[in-house]
């Protein structure tokens, strides 16, 4: 696969979407408008010096430019320059709101006609003050200016084109009208050779490091768009910590079997009370809340799968698995019950939470359609989970636990409270249903 644009292998990584391929190719149009920018900047400075020099210091601008057809010609050649580059700035600005790219046929014409610059400025001032002072003015410098600019082509053959243009296009105007090519009796073609080999030498170090500056855009745009898959697939709300752990070790999109501590998290009355409520007032409550507990979550190993309306799921031991995943859940809810009653000492509106923990076998990844999936988890265990927490409102608390979590908790768990074998809504057996303080 080529890279847009750019006639070089991809720095894509295997199976990059699409978003990959049209991000980097807005970069590299981005660089080019900027190049183009920088070009056009640097012409008008040329243009405005040139006519400040022709007024304040006219003996120089006579001994430049014997003629004033000269400087007509100078002056028209600029003008000409900063049009083109004007029009070529209009385009890439189309291509980027239609999200196309510039054809690399006319990258290459844009770098021949913009470095026959020099060339013609060159050729003017040699019929103007001759050719040996012509050669050893400023001319010859001005491209430089493109081949340093042109690795923001992030192109290495672009660059090296232009090295190249600059290098034969000086070479055949220094050599121009020599009665004679032979180096034994013209060793001034040594010289102007050198000159012209440093050129394209300088155009070719350009392209390595327009391909550097173009892989590193590629690995900034690769490490962004892996954040946003992993956002994406696990939810805003994931923390920045779990999302670089995520990265380094994978998004877990395929599907696996994993033994995970489910918890349900809710607020007991919160539909009730909310409708005394304004819409805004209900919305502050219910973050404030929020970002209480899911600190507590995540500092405890844990995740929000997803919010609720009032309520969240969340998960101990998936993505990452963890032998621990019923402690952690255990003692993060201790400390959410807790905390939310401090958080409710402070407040007028008083929140009360309910939350039910199971542990058994979900299935875990990504599930959804091709053009949207999240990360969740669908298996018996969440359903218990639910029902578990919904029991809260029969037995009036506001943490239960299965026998399940109980068990493998141990002594996070021994001062549970035994409230028999219960019935739960959907089942047609009873369960052992624990309740902690």
């Amino acid at each position: 696969m080529q890279i847009v644009g750019g006639g070089q292998a991809n720095e894509a990584p295997a199976g990059a979407p699409a978003e990959f391929d049209q991000a980097l190719m807005r970069q590299t149009l981005n660089t080019e408008l900027l190049r183009v920018r920088a070009l056009i900047a640097t012409a008008a400075l040329f243009l405005v010096i040139s006519v400040l020099v022709e007024i304040f210091e006219p003996r120089i601008s006579e001994w430049i430019w014997p003629t004033r057809t000269g400087v007509l010609y100078v002056y028209a050649i600029i003008v000409a320059f900063i049009s083109f580059q004007t029009l070529i700035l209009f385009r890439i600005k189309a291509d980027i709101r239609h999200g196309r790219d510039v054809p690399v046929i006319w990258r290459y014409v844009s770098a021949l006609v913009e470095t026959s610059l020099p060339t013609f400025v060159l050729i003017l001032q040699i019929e103007g003050i001759g050719h040996d002072k012509a050669l050893g003015f400023g001319a010859p410098l001005v491209y430089f200016i493109f081949i340093v600019l042109s690795t923001l082509r992030l192109d290495f053959w672009l660059s090296s084109f232009t090295g190249l243009v600059a290098a034969v296009e000086l070479l055949v105007v220094a050599l121009f009208d020599r009665p004679s090519i032979d180096l034994s009796q013209n060793p001034e073609v040594y010289y102007h050779g050198e000159r012209s080999f440093i050129i394209l030498l300088c155009g070719m170090l350009a392209g390595a490091v327009s391909v550097q500056l173009r892989r590193q855009f590629a690995a900034s745009i690769e490490a962004a768009s892996a954040r946003d898959r992993v956002t994406d697939l696990f939810g805003q709300h994931v923390s920045p910590q779990v999302v670089e752990r995520l990265m380094k070790e994978g998004t877990a999109e395929a599907r696996d079997i994993h033994e995970v501590a489910v918890m349900f998290v809710d607020f007991r009355g919160f539909t009730a009370a909310a409708r005394s409520k304004t819409p805004q007032q209900v919305v502050d409550r219910l973050d404030g809340a929020f970002a209480v507990l899911v600190e507590i979550l995540e500092r405890h190993g844990g995740i929000v799968n997803k919010f609720l309306g009032d309520g969240f799921l969340a998960l101990f031991g998936a993505p990452f698995e963890s032998r621990d995943a019923a402690v952690q859940a255990v003692m993060a809810a201790r400390e959410m019950v807790a905390a939310m009653e401090r958080v409710n000492a402070s407040s007028s509106w008083q929140l009360r939470i309910g939350i039910g923990i199971h542990l058994g076998e979900v299935v875990a990844g990504s599930i959804g359609s091709p053009r949207r999936k999240e990360y969740t988890v669908i298996g018996d265990t969440v359903n218990f989970a639910s029902r578990l927490e919904a029991l809260n409102k029969e037995f009036d608390s506001q943490l239960l636990i299965s026998s399940e979590v109980r068990q493998a908790a141990g002594d996070g768990a021994r001062d549970a409270v035994f409230h028999g074998a219960v019935s739960v809504r959907g089942y047609d057996r009873p369960f052992e249903i624990w309740q902690l303080h």
